[in-house]
């Protein structure tokens, strides 16, 4: 018998509530590496949900996806109270700056700690009017390399931004893309999306990828269909 290889995806665990994250978890654990608990579902169900994705999805890694942005003491104490759920993935916003990712970083060895360059809802507009200087993929760029330098082991942006950040950060720095869309999906709330397949070839190390199997009506087949797309 062929052994099924887990896929790079981690599912978007973003549900009405415990049972239901629980259920997609288990649905799609054989077909994917990571199970990603952002912060709805975090602040919702708590360490629960963590538990709930890794024991349901069979061990699959952990992506806790809570962007944490404040000031590098408030980060660090952040990150230490989640250190015991022992994430594979820990995301900040690069945007806190070097000193906020650094003391994330030293705070929690143990995980990757994953800083978010630009969110895949932005476009350069939003940007402008924010006060951050684009284009995107500049932008994108420019956080990445900062990122990076300041202890960030993974890095999260657009499947539109992933080959210019993969030229520019080191081959063990994991590139994670949200807004991936499979040919002709709904796109949702996302304004800066590529296929699956053009997202790996681009670069990605990691697709996040949530509607598209969880709003399926048989999540395990779209996972697996989704991961037989990418083997």
């Amino acid at each position: 018998m062929t052994a099924i290889v887990a896929a790079p995806i981690a599912v978007a665990l973003d549900g009405p509530d415990l049972a239901t994250i629980t259920a997609w978890a288990a649905a799609s654990g054989p077909h994917v590496s990571t199970m990603k608990v952002g912060l709805e579902t975090y602040l919702r169900d708590g360490d629960a949900a963590v538990h709930a994705a890794r024991e349901a999805s069979g061990g699959r890694d952990v992506f806790l996806d809570l962007k944490l942005h404040d000031i590098p003491n408030t980060v660090a104490g952040a990150a230490r109270s989640v250190a015991h759920l022992a994430p594979a993935y820990l995301t900040v916003h690069a945007s806190g700056g070097s000193a906020m990712i650094r003391a994330a970083a030293d705070a929690l060895p143990g995980t990757r700690v994953t800083a978010v360059t630009v969110l895949t809802s932005m476009t350069d507009d939003d940007l402008a009017a924010v006060g951050l200087q684009g284009p995107a993929l500049d932008a994108a760029r420019r956080l990445a390399v900062l990122a990076v330098s300041a202890g960030a082991r993974a890095i999260v942006c657009s499947p539109q931004e992933v080959a210019a950040i993969r030229a520019e950060v080191p081959d063990d720095i994991v590139l994670i893309t949200p807004g991936v869309r499979p040919a002709g999906a709904a796109l949702g709330d996302q304004a800066r999306v590529a296929t699956p397949e053009q997202a790996l070839a681009d670069g990605a190390d990691l697709l996040v990828i949530g509607r598209p199997i969880t709003g399926a009506d048989d999540v395990a087949a779209a996972a697996a269909a989704l991961a037989a797309s990418l083997a």
